[in-house]
């Protein structure tokens, strides 16, 4: 079987790769498929990636070109991790596995582009799905992205490597691009916990694109504390840095949910900085932006309207009865899915039945 997967953004290989590793063990040919249009220290990035993982890929020129690319191909599935324009036109067997399960509208939206099958997350997903498109195909096979906080096989980091103290906690903020808590945050934040340690994990765009350059002004102040470490732009997999931090800062984030799966503590910095179109009047955006779905982080998570409550919340033993942590895996199961290590290979199982 052949099988190649579209990255048009390279945050979309954490989810690929634990099912490109089991089709790869049955003996099956999976390509990426990267984009030349990229900036060159992404195209730098992405070639590193390839080659350290000894993984095969191809580079088009531009987007325009990838569809005429995958009709001409002698692919058996094609996956995406987001909306492919005329995807319903390809005379090929195509599947979205999408790249995050966040409380971002998209998630839903992005059912509206005709593949031949959807991986779903969960039975909430799926029935909401199932009602929005009655007319589409969905598979509750689990988030694979998770399974390798399950089955063990997640990369190892260590404290001292990133210049951590192992002696101490370690809070991981991983903020998102936007709607993002970053610029909300207090400028003493590394100072405000200097009893953790401190690792932030930077959406993608946050580092790469101009229009979030406030955002890395605020990372680089806080880079200059000592319990602090940045992850950069060639770190752009949390799977490793969920499994060695003790609490979790995030907002508007599909890693909230990723992190509670762990049964670990989140916060949840419900305080975004906001573009004036998406304030006052022009509100109505942000709603249209966000779904319902971030009011389960309210089960989930301890939130936070504003930075000093931050604080409070972190300065004290934060304390989980047996009954939110029962409601919190209860809310996990619905919203990401089976989280048993095998999302993947069900993936797997399921291409291979219906090539």
């Amino acid at each position: 079987m052949f099988i190649y997967f579209d990255v048009q953004h390279i945050y979309y290989i954490p989810q690929y790769l634990p099912v490109i590793k089991k089709l790869i063990g049955k003996g099956h040919k999976c390509v990426l498929v990267f984009y030349k249009t990229q900036d060159a220290k992404l195209i730098s990035i992405c070639n590193r990636f390839i080659t350290e993982q000894q993984l095969a890929a191809v580079w088009l020129n531009t987007n325009s070109d990838a569809f005429s690319f995958y009709q001409q191909s002698d692919a058996d599935w094609i996956i995406f991790g987001n909306a492919f324009p005329n995807c319903d036109k390809l005379t090929k067997k195509t599947a979205l596995m999408q790249h995050g399960i966040g409380p971002k509208q998209c998630y839903y939206d992005v059912s509206n582009t005709g593949v031949t099958i959807r991986f779903v997350e969960g039975e909430h997903r799926l029935k909401r799905l199932q009602d929005l498109y009655p007319n589409g195909h969905f598979y509750d096979s689990g988030y694979a992205k998770l399974d390798p906080l399950f089955d063990n096989s997640a990369e190892k980091i260590s404290l001292k490597e990133l210049g951590l103290d192992p002696n101490k906690k370690t809070l991981l903020y991983a903020p998102t691009f936007y709607p993002s808590s970053i610029e909300c945050m207090g400028d003493q934040f590394a100072n405000d916990f200097n009893d953790y340690n401190i690792i932030i994990k930077p959406h993608f765009f946050t580092l790469v694109k101009p229009r979030y350059k406030k955002q890395r002004i605020k990372l680089a102040h806080w880079g200059k504390s000592s319990n602090v470490y940045i992850a950069d732009e060639n770190q752009f997999d949390l799977i490793p840095f969920l499994a060695i931090a003790d609490v979790m800062l995030s907002d508007a984030s599909s890693a909230i949910f990723e992190f509670s799966a762990l049964d670990k503590p989140v916060i949840w910095c419900d305080f975004y900085k906001l573009r004036w179109s998406y304030r006052g009047i022009f509100s109505f955006r942000l709603k249209e932006r966000l779904d319902d779905d971030i009011n389960y982080f309210n089960e989930i998570c301890h939130p936070a309207k504003h930075y000093q409550e931050v604080i409070t919340t972190l300065r004290k033993p934060i304390f989980e009865s047996m009954i939110f942590k029962e409601n919190r895996a209860r809310v996990i199961k619905r919203l990401a899915g089976k989280i048993d290590g095998l999302s993947a290979e069900r993936i797997a199982n399921y291409l291979e039945e219906n090539k």
